[in-house]
């Protein structure tokens, strides 16, 4: 029986949570969509329910979230998880704070904790702010994302605008003094009447004490960073045995590609060095606004270059480049088009013999994984904090595919992911 019930806001994000238990001694699975109300649980410690409701209209992302954790708890699951990006991508009409407040009212639970501090990844709290490296979150290139502007780096203040509820802070100092006194601020909070908590977290030591003080918590709510305290507490309860192969997966031969559309600063680095090391077609939407047209671009370009050695097909461009998109064909517009260009380069793709992928982009996996009628993944090791290899299972055969969010990895990320492929020299 699953423990930990997950719902996450995006498809890379749900993979970055899965990997994040996976690596504590959690065997986990990521399922696409909400399930079927008949279908069986899968054989996992973890189950995480991959939506895409980031930039869905509110009310649709907190149908969905309520209907993935109306079977969550259908399979008996213990203690639940809303799971967003560690730079709390959201807009001040929500769908944070909307959806955690139909979680907490669904589960009568009063009150929830939110913590998004991703220390590895670079994401750190502190008196309720958000810094991304030793930037504040406004100034990091978040301000310049083209669906979820983050223009303001003081939690407190972005979640108060998303929730009915009042939010209140534990801040560094408390959290320092270890998870009993965490627990002591969250009931106090909760006694105060506040339904949130920004809980301040710059170390790993921090998300573990946090984790810890968690324990009895209905909902937890952040980025996959506070996941890693989680499993402990079920160790402690006796309810979950050792589990030192969890990311084992098989090997899957085929050809290697990656496809792009995240537009952050990192998927852009990391293409500009992809550039001195493998095949790399730079499509632009902006001079050919057109999906089909795209897709055809790359299938001509793609034809006899697929192998073992990655091929890299990238539509993402600097933010001027997405202004101007955006301002040609408007932003929904523009994001859709990008996503149904991947989504048809990735069934060429996959109808080629790539068996082996990744993909850069939480909306781009999105589309891709849709594209590719993948339902299920089994998390396997992490390439990068937060980004794992997955055995996707769907419609046709298995495939190997990892899911990045665009502000994950180091500048070598796509050569070390086909590094750490299983069975890789």
């Amino acid at each position: 029986m699953a423990l930990l019930g997950c719902i996450a806001d995006d498809f890379t994000g749900a993979s970055d949570l899965a990997s994040m238990l996976v690596g504590s001694g959690m065997r986990a699975v990521q399922l696409i969509g909400v399930p079927a109300p008949d279908a069986p649980a899968p054989d996992a410690d973890a189950v995480v329910v991959a939506l895409k409701s980031r930039t869905a209209p509110a009310a649709e992302a907190v149908a969905d979230s309520l209907a993935a954790l109306h079977w969550l708890r259908g399979i008996g699951c213990r203690q639940f998880f809303f799971k967003y990006c560690s730079t709390f991508d959201s807009t001040d009409a929500g769908n944070i704070g909307p959806v955690a407040d139909a979680l907490i009212a669904a589960l009568d639970c009063g009150f929830a904790l939110a913590c998004p501090a991703f220390p590895a990844n670079g994401r750190r709290v502190f008196q309720g702010h958000l810094f991304v490296g030793d930037q504040l979150l406004h100034e990091s290139g978040m301000q310049n994302h083209p669906l979820t502007p983050m223009r303001d780096a003081n939690l407190v203040r972005v979640l108060s605008r998303q929730s009915e509820g009042s939010v209140g802070l534990v801040p560094w100092q408390t959290v320092a003094q270890g998870a009993v006194a965490i627990r002591r601020a969250m009931t106090a909070l909760k006694e105060q009447g506040r339904r949130h908590a920004i809980i301040d977290a710059i170390a790993d030591a921090d998300l573990h004490a946090i984790g810890a003080a968690a324990a009895t918590q209905a909902l937890i709510t952040g980025g996959s960073g506070v996941a890693m305290g989680l499993a402990e507490n079920f160790r402690a309860q006796g309810v979950l045995a050792a589990q030192p192969d969890a990311g084992a997966l098989p090997q899957v031969a085929g050809a290697a590609a990656v496809l792009a559309g995240s537009c952050s600063r990192a998927t852009l680095a990391q293409i500009a060095r992809a550039r001195e090391q493998i095949p790399v077609l730079e499509l632009d939407p902006l001079v050919l606004p057109d999906a089909e047209a795209l897709a055809a671009q790359a299938a001509a370009w793609t034809a006899g270059r697929l192998g073992a050695t990655p091929v890299l097909i990238a539509a993402s461009a600097t933010p001027e480049r997405v202004a101007a998109l955006q301002a040609k064909l408007g932003a929904a517009a523009a994001g859709a088009l990008v996503e149904r260009a991947m989504a048809i380069i990735a069934r060429h793709l996959y109808a080629q013999g790539v068996r082996r992928l990744v993909v850069a982009g939480g909306e781009t996996s999105g589309a891709v994984v849709a594209a590719l009628g993948v339902r299920r993944l089994r998390i396997g090791a992490e390439i990068a904090p937060g980004v794992p290899w997955t055995l996707a299972s769907g419609d046709g055969e298995p495939l190997l595919l990892a899911l990045k969010s665009g502000n994950f990895g180091g500048i070598d990320f796509f050569a070390d992911a086909f590094a750490a492929l299983p069975g890789a020299a």
